[in-house]
């Protein structure tokens, strides 16, 4: 055997075992980016998360592979992964805000601090979840805007979930003049709150003086209510409360100020 033949012999060997190699490896991360997404799906990651995780991990198996194969086949490739490694750098600082709401759409995802549906406060946004995205979020207003909040600041900021709990309470701060009785005013809030049929009675309200504001005795008005009936019985309240507050002549004041004037004779 000729040294070109045997040349020629090792080289399709090579070839022969860069291609089983390589068949391998695209087969293998088929199946592991299948298993991984089978996995995340059966304990109800959301389906664009599971289906990233998937892609990226083909992917990433996949370029293993190619790299094996051309070892295989005697190729340096030290400076390529070099060249890879220093493109994703570049990639990776280009783009280090998109990868941090990437990372925090995933922590939100995981962790599931809200869903689809909800109603959160967040990033000074208070809106109903349409869609959780790997980079942002899309909040619906009251007065139906749409709302896109990077996953960056949501994570890094309080969020108020109003859906989490089934009761909600409702707080009203009412005033009345320091001149009211105040024994009549109570039982005249707690009549008010009896003939709400949404108020819960357990928890039962609560009903006391909150404060002596500069013009006017202010009570802590706090029934419980379905979280669904928050807003109805928030607004049905003040009216119902100035609608028989008026009926009871109980005065609700407003600020005032007192201006004396003094007259100074001249002595000229």
């Amino acid at each position: 055997m000729t040294q070109e033949t045997s040349w020629a012999s090792t080289m399709l060997g090579s070839i022969f075992f860069a291609i089983i190699i390589l068949a391998i490896g695209i087969w293998g991360a088929k199946l592991i980016a299948r298993l991984v997404k089978g996995m995340m799906e059966r304990r109800e990651v959301d389906q664009a998360l599971s289906g990233f995780v998937g892609n990226l991990i083909n992917a990433a198996v996949i370029t293993f592979a190619a790299i094996a194969a051309l070892n295989q086949l005697g190729i340096q490739t030290t400076s390529l992964i070099a060249v890879v490694g220093a493109a994703g750098l570049a990639i990776g600082l280009a783009l280090k805000d998109s990868l941090g709401n990437f990372a925090a759409g995933v922590m939100i995802l995981i962790f599931r601090q809200f869903k689809a549906g909800d109603v959160i406060e967040a990033a000074g946004v208070i809106g109903v979840v349409e869609t959780l995205n790997i980079f942002s979020t899309q909040l619906k207003t009251a007065d139906n805007k749409a709302v896109f909040v990077p996953n960056g600041k949501l994570i890094s900021d309080n969020i108020i979930n109003y859906s989490t709990k089934p009761t909600r309470r409702v707080d009203l701060v009412i005033g009345v003049s320091y001149n009211a009785d105040l024994s009549h005013v109570k039982s005249v809030l707690e009549d008010i709150l009896a003939q709400e049929s949404r108020i819960l009675q357990d928890p039962a309200p609560t009903i006391g003086v909150l404060e002596l504001a500069d013009n006017s005795v202010n009570f802590a008005v706090r029934p419980w209510v379905n979280a669904s009936d928050y807003w109805g019985v928030y607004f049905d309240l003040h009216e119902g409360v100035k609608t028989r507050f008026d009926q009871e002549n109980i005065s609700i004041p407003y600020p005032q100020q007192d201006v004396h004037i003094h007259q100074v004779e001249s002595t000229s």
